[in-house]
């Protein structure tokens, strides 16, 4: 795993600056602390930074081909290299190295752009070719690696790993696109290929973007996307059996590393069943580290404890304090632009734990995308059921105005929470699953932002991304739509952003076997009912883990790691919590009204609203602010 940052002069070959280069990369020095390096041509410059994980020695970066000609910086993993390299030799190439660079390299040599398609791994690389003075952009299928860049005045094209490998430059523009700011407020996190910085973009998962030297900077091109529109034929128990199949390999090609290995165990589904299969096949007994919190309902250490002792794994635990808010400006630095999902906390702390012992660590992400496990995914298909039942006139005239009469008690069990089920009923398919998502509803954003912000979005609505994208979903069915849209959006937005940085801030390279690009392609090729059925989310998966997994754990309510973020701001954030409404940069921006601010403070710490994410997703713009954009006032301390 590493860092890496370059830029690319589209109109001239001028020179490059060495120290610029040198700063863009060392802005991210944490993502690879066992080596830097750049390398320079004419109007193109490369910096690496590298976390040794495969070929020690002499896998170091930028890496040249023996004429010079071609020169990669990668970031990332491919898990199938050995393969790709047998291939390559028969047809006439020549390795110098072990590592997994070169064969990158030599199958741009062999394919060109083409090369993506044999790759199966997460990877994000930019790749020179001096004999056609092209740079090529890569992002792996399901955006597992993050690659941001800028076009800038003058026709150079910057790029980098994080958003920090870019702030370097000069001539970026340090502006806030003000629709970015409206789908945080949405979403929690800024959906790509939008950044914060108006100038900024992020390369989509499953996208190339390739530039030459005298030619206008194009569009990004898509190589890969899943399609959920193929069914499986066969029975329950002969899938269940080629699931497991597919799993396995898909960990087995994620334990090849040259340096200690283990996984995250969080106790849940997912962690149990890669720490499974992991000690399957294993000689030796498996790494495993999990966190826990000294608190009633928020901690799984007992679950966690209970795999580790079944597989015979080397378990580490430590419970942290709940209140571990001191992280707040820590990842704030991490993330850049705001990132507001508060199990980033004990995402870190859980990445920094495992760091102590091993340098690569498998995790379970993904697998809630890919096989339906999220609960808003039955909500989603039972309401669809009804709406599919009642036209969509009769069911806004009818469904609407319950909606918005019926109370909001979101303190309530579900099943008393009619109000979001009406709202829900009385809306399309397509904004009825946004709005199940979003963490603020459009109405709360409304009152939220200033009348004069409101005008600068021009009629931006942050609902039109999933909108559109499960319209033009390749899925026939309204649960593959959700789940489509989840894996364009949420999936590298999100939970793969924060699985990143958290792991980058510490060093430490994670691993997510169960987004194996082939393994997700066939989930989606799943019938609906062996995704959800009998209320049952993940239900194939879960068969298939049986003889695995107790059925206790597989079968116990979904928890995930849990921050109380509501109590912090009635407790030991409440004073952070006023100053944000009067006395913040976020507030001094001018984009938000100070007075509903004022109200959704006093009643949130008052017990008469619940605002917590709101406040949350407050702060952490807060703290990115000033490392943005220059602003008249400081965050609030």
């Amino acid at each position: 795993m590493c860092g890496i940052a370059g830029y690319f002069d589209t109109r001239e070959q001028r020179p490059i600056d060495e120290r610029l280069l040198r700063a863009m990369t060392d802005a991210v020095a944490h993502r690879g602390p066992d080596g830097a390096d750049i390398w320079r041509g004419e109007g193109v410059g490369l910096g690496h930074r590298r976390l040794a994980i495969i070929d020690l020695v002499s896998g170091a970066q930028p890496m040249a081909t023996p004429d010079g000609q071609v020169t990669i910086v990668f970031n990332g993993e491919i898990y199938n290299f050995q393969e790709i390299r047998r291939d390559l030799e028969a047809a006439g190439h020549r390795f110098r190295t072990s590592s997994d660079t070169e064969v990158i390299l030599h199958a741009w040599l062999e394919g060109g752009e083409a090369c993506v398609h044999r790759l199966r791994g997460m990877f994000a690389f930019a790749i020179h070719d001096a004999r056609t003075r092209t740079l090529f952009l890569a992002r792996d299928r399901l955006g597992v690696k993050p690659l941001h860049y800028a076009e800038l005045p003058g026709g150079e094209v910057i790029f980098g790993s994080e958003l920090k490998a870019l702030l370097p430059h000069p001539k970026l523009a340090r502006e806030l696109d003000p629709t970015a700011i409206e789908d945080y407020f949405a979403y929690g996190y800024i959906p790509d290929p939008k950044c914060a910085l108006a100038g900024v973009k992020k390369l989509q998962a499953g996208h190339t973007l390739t530039l030459r030297q005298g030619k206008p900077v194009p569009a990004p091109v898509r190589y890969w996307d899943v399609d959920f529109t193929t069914r499986h034929r066969g029975n329950p128990d002969d899938l269940a059996a080629e699931l497991t199949e597919r799993m396995r390999e898909a960990v087995k090609l994620r334990m090849i590393a040259d340096v200690p290995l283990g996984a995250f165990l969080s106790g849940g589904v997912d962690s149990s069943a890669v720490v499974a299969l992991m000690a399957e096949l294993s000689d030796t007994p498996v790494n495993t580290c999990s966190i826990g919190f000294d608190v009633a309902g928020y901690d799984e250490t007992e679950y966690a404890a209970e795999i580790a002792r079944r597989y015979a794994t080397n378990h580490r635990s430590r419970i942290v304090d709940p209140n571990d808010f001191g992280l707040v400006e820590r990842l704030a630095q991490a993330f850049d632009e705001p990132f507001a999902d508060a199990s980033a906390l004990p995402t870190y702390r859980v990445c920094a734990l495992a760091r102590e012992n091993v340098t690569v660590a498998l995790s379970g992400d993904g697998a809630d995308e890919a096989f339906a496990g999220y609960r808003r995914y039955r909500l989603h298909a039972n309401e669809e059921k009804v709406r599919g039942l009642l036209p969509l006139g009769f069911r806004q005239s009818v469904f609407g105005p319950l909606g918005r009469a019926f109370p909001k008690m979101d303190w309530a069990p579900r099943m008393f929470r009619a109000k979001s089920t009406f709202e829900a009923l009385g809306r399309s398919t397509e904004e009825a699953y946004f709005n199940s998502i979003a963490v603020l509803p459009d109405r709360l954003r409304q009152h939220l932002f200033s009348p004069s912000f409101r005008r600068e979005l021009q009629g931006h609505w942050a609902g039109s991304l999933y909108v559109d994208t499960m319209k033009n979903a390749p899925a026939d069915d309204a649960l593959g739509q959700a789940q489509y849209a989840d894996i364009q959006h949420w999936l590298p937005g999100d939970i793969l952003t924060k699985m990143d940085r958290a792991s980058m801030a510490v060093s430490l390279e994670a691993r997510e076997p169960l987004l194996d690009h082939e393994l997700v392609a066939w989930a989606a090729g799943l019938p609906p009912e062996m995704r959800i059925r009998g209320g049952e989310s993940k239900w194939l998966m879960k068969k298939a883990m049986e003889r695995y997994v107790p059925k206790k754990l597989l079968y116990r309510p979904k928890m995930g790691f849990v921050v109380p973020i509501s109590d912090w701001f009635r407790g030991p954030l409440a004073e952070r919590a006023e100053a944000l409404a009067t006395r913040s940069a976020a507030v001094e921006t001018g984009w938000f009204d100070p007075a509903f601010l004022k109200k959704a403070v006093d009643d949130h710490r008052a017990g008469r609203a619940e605002h917590g994410r709101l406040l949350w997703q407050m702060l952490m713009l807060d703290q990115s602010l000033g490392k943005l954009i220059d602003l008249p006032v400081k965050a609030a301390a």
